[in-house]
């Protein structure tokens, strides 16, 4: 059964329509119900961990549970994903998830099993999360895909706000973070009754009679070509000082997510004098802060060249750090400015009121920085490179933002989180600032304006602010232009931390005119799947 055949005819006025393809608005639940499921386990666990430990370092091993399996196993998972019906690998790997989450609750506080548990769920992420993405060229076709990726992506980032920020704290405060980890199995086992209903989708014959025996040599050369790959990348960001660039600024931006998520519960006892499990106050507002810079760059990136921008957001974002660090003297003195006998100000002179406030500009600032700085590294990557190398260098960011992941957790411990914050903010700033004063003047692609006015359709306008110029929008099928494909809205996406959902969604490219499969979709292969890349 392919995309045509389940699919209603559809004029594609309306991105919603792809909804009335039955197979599309189940697996787009499984979806939901993973990824939410996915950023209220996150929550809960740093929660517990937190508790049970009290160390920022052990949250920062957590974190890397979550996210070290994506790059040491995504090359491998493609080879296997390309050998069974998708149908089967997701309802078998939302099975393990959801039984992989009541043994973790079985396990209490004890923090060497809930790393090895934890580990074992993003490793079956990383076949799920392939197996997904090629399900939605078999059951859309063509003419929705774009819609189809950007209601992916929608869901992607707004179950972060809605799990992370919102569900996770209402369950952990409303009863335990134990609590979190037993609702979000049964979140799994919904999803795999979701993608049992969904159509058969085997491999091609001709895939089917290439694969056969364990596949460990086609692993073995996987292995090697992700190798070469980023040999490969390393080669061009030695030769393209503006691709290094980009990549530092990806890099800083993903680090900074990873190591706030890491500081968090800790900067929210210690600084707050909250529990741990109300750090959301800082979260929601930040992520609300990434929401309106998007819409500022939709609203008024046209009248900025892109580069600046980048760098006035990256320095901003350092001030702002630097102040949230200083928030409790900030408070303090805003409170002494609050004359007797005035109006009463102590509700947006409280700490916490200083806090949700930075948090909010900060947010608008990281947005700032990082969408601008995706679309720059797609648009400056050479065409004939730019699906092969494109993901590697996404892998580099994520490894890159491993190490201050790693730090910080313990630094926190010994010098306290408002002093890791402030060294963050510096560094930040000095990014910034040592970007304006070397580069030099702007080239043609850093003077382009930072948001692009040919917005391809509504949920684009909403959250694919900056789509690169080489997508070919005005193309009337959303296919792209001289062959190459229109991007799924998470090309603009900026990076986030991957929960054990973890479903990323790349790319899909031009689906063939009968409606079946793409080739070597979601196979993980860096030769097959351009554009992947694994956040930090």
């Amino acid at each position: 059964m392919t995309a045509e055949a389940t699919a209603p005819d559809s004029t594609g006025e309306s991105p919603l329509l792809v909804f009335r393809n039955a197979g599309f608005l189940r697996l787009w639940l499984s979806q939901a119900a993973t990824q939410i499921g996915g950023n209220m386990v996150l929550f809960g666990l740093t929660v517990l961990v937190v508790d049970s430990t009290k160390s920022s370092a052990a949250v920062s091993v957590l974190v890397l549970t979550f996210l070290v399996p994506a790059v040491l196993f995504s090359a491998v998972a493609g080879v296997y994903v390309d050998r069974f019906d998708r149908r089967i690998i997701l309802v078998a790997t939302n099975l393990l998830r959801g039984i992989a989450f009541i043994a973790l609750y079985l396990v209490g506080t004890h923090f060497a099993l809930i790393l090895l548990l934890n580990f074992t769920i993003s490793t079956i992420t990383v076949f799920f999360a392939p197996a997904e993405l090629a399900m939605i060229p078999f059951l859309v076709p063509r003419r929705q895909l774009l819609a189809a990726n950007g209601i992916f992506t929608l869901t992607l980032n707004g179950a972060f706000a809605i799990g992370f920020a919102l569900l996770g704290p209402l369950v952990v405060n409303v009863a335990s973070p134990e609590a979190v980890i037993l609702v979000v199995a049964a979140l799994y086992l919904l999803a795999a009754v979701f993608c049992f209903t969904l159509p058969s989708a085997p491999p091609a014959a001709k895939d089917k009679a290439a694969h056969h025996g364990l596949g460990v040599g086609e692993a073995e050369r996987a292995v090697a070509s992700t190798f070469a790959e980023l040999k490969e990348g390393f080669g061009f960001i030695q030769t393209h000082r503006n691709i290094g660039w980009s990549l530092l600024y990806l890099a800083i931006a993903a680090s900074l997510v990873g190591v706030l998520g890491v500081l968090g519960p800790r900067f929210a006892q210690d600084t707050l004098g909250l529990q741990s499990k109300d750090f959301a106050v800082v979260v929601l507002p930040l992520g609300f802060g990434i929401v309106m810079g998007i819409l500022l760059l939709n609203s008024y990136g046209k009248y900025f060249p892109r580069r600046r921008v980048i760098e006035g957001g990256m320095i901003v974002l350092g001030i702002l750090l630097a102040a949230l660090s200083a928030a409790g003297p900030i408070s303090r003195l805003l409170q002494r400015a609050d004359a007797p006998g005035g109006l009463d100000l102590s509700g947006v002179t409280s700490l916490l009121a200083v806090v949700v406030v930075i948090a909010f500009f900060a947010g608008i600032a990281y947005g700032l920085v990082a969408i601008p700085a995706q679309t720059q590294l797609q648009e400056d990557l050479p065409e004939d490179v730019r699906g092969r190398v494109f993901g590697v260098l996404g892998m580099l960011v994520s490894v890159a933002s491993f190490v201050p992941i790693i730090i910080a957790g313990g630094v926190a411990d010994l010098i306290g989180t408002t002093a890791v914050i402030f060294v963050m903010a510096i560094a930040v700033t000095v990014t910034g600032v040592i970007s304006v004063l070397t580069r030099g003047p702007l080239k043609e692609t850093d003077a382009r304006p930072a948001a692009d006015p040919k917005m391809v359709d509504p949920l684009a306008s909403a959250l694919g602010a900056d789509l690169p110029t080489w997508t070919g929008h005005a193309a009337e099928d959303g296919n792209g232009i001289d062959g190459v494909p229109a991007p799924s809205l998470a090309t603009t996406v900026p990076p986030m931390p991957v929960g054990p959902a973890g479903d990323m969604l790349v790319p899909t490219g031009v689906e063939p005119e009968d409606g079946s499969e793409l080739a070597g979709a979601g196979t993980g292969s860096p030769e097959e799947t351009p554009g992947r890349v694994e956040r930090g």
